[in-house]
C-alpha cells in the first residue's frame, strides 16, 4: 500500500479500513514516531496529555507475542497458541497504548475519550502514509502478568494494541447506518415548570 492521495479530511476517514493482513515488511521506527507525533494532537482536557508507549518491533515482537500467548489457559495455549505466536511475531509493528488513570472519575473518563481519539488520529495518519492497524483491545490488556511484563504500573490502563503494517489485503468498506436514522432532535422547550 503506497501514501494515499485521497483529497479531503472526510475522504480520508471514509476510506480508511481496519487491516489485519500485513506484508512481511518493516515498518520505520522514525515513521511510527512521526505518527505519534501526529497523533498527540489529540484533544485533551486541560492538556493532561495522559498516555505513554511501548512499540515492539524487529525482536521484540517475539517477547510481545510470547507474553501474550502466556496468558491463555494451558487448552487454549494447546489449541490457538502456536498460531497466535506465530501471528503476533509476524505483524511488523506492535504499538501498545497506555493511559495514566487519573484518580478523579470525570478526569479519568475525560482522558479515556482523549486517548481514543489519539489512537483514531494514528490510524487516520498511518493510512494517509499508506500503513494499515488493527485497534486490539483483548482479555491480554488486563492480564496481570502480561502488565508486569511490559512494567504497566498499577494506575495505567492499556487502551489498545495497534498492530501496524503493510497491509496485505484491503477489506471492503461497511456500510455505515446514515446518522439521521440514529438522530434525535430537540428544538422545541421540553421541561414544564
Amino acid at each position: 500500500m503506497e501514501s494515499k492521495n485521497i483529497g479531503t479530511l472526510a475522504d480520508l476517514i471514509k476510506e480508511r479500513r481496519t487491516i489485519r493482513l500485513f506484508k512481511d515488511e518493516p515498518v520505520e521506527r522514525e515513521k511510527i514516531i512521526e505518527l505519534l507525533n501526529v497523533a498527540v494532537w489529540a484533544p485533551n482536557h486541560g492538556n493532561r496529555q495522559p498516555w505513554r508507549f511501548m512499540l515492539f518491533m524487529g525482536d521484540g515482537r517475539t517477547a510481545f507475542a510470547e507474553a501474550m500467548v502466556q496468558t491463555y489457559s494451558a487448552d487454549d495455549r494447546e489449541k490457538y497458541g502456536k498460531l497466535k505466536y506465530e501471528y503476533l511475531a509476524n505483524v511488523p509493528a506492535h504499538l501498545v497504548i497506555v493511559q495514566l488513570e487519573d484518580s478523579r472519575f470525570k478526569e479519568r473518563e475525560e482522558d479515556y475519550a482523549a486517548v481514543c481519539c489519539l489512537i483514531q488520529n494514528f490510524q487516520l495518519a498511518a493510512w494517509e502514509q499508506g500503513l494499515g492497524v488493527v485497534w486490539k483491545t483483548n482479555n491480554y490488556n488486563n492480564n496481570p502478568k502480561f502488565r508486569a511484563t511490559f512494567g504497566v504500573m498499577p494506575g495505567e490502563k492499556i487502551v489498545g494494541v495497534l498492530h501496524v503494517g503493510y497491509a496485505k489485503a484491503v477489506p471492503p468498506g461497511i456500510v455505515r447506518t446514515p446518522a439521521e436514522k440514529l438522530l434525535t432532535v430537540f428544538d422545541t422547550k421540553i421541561l414544564s415548570k
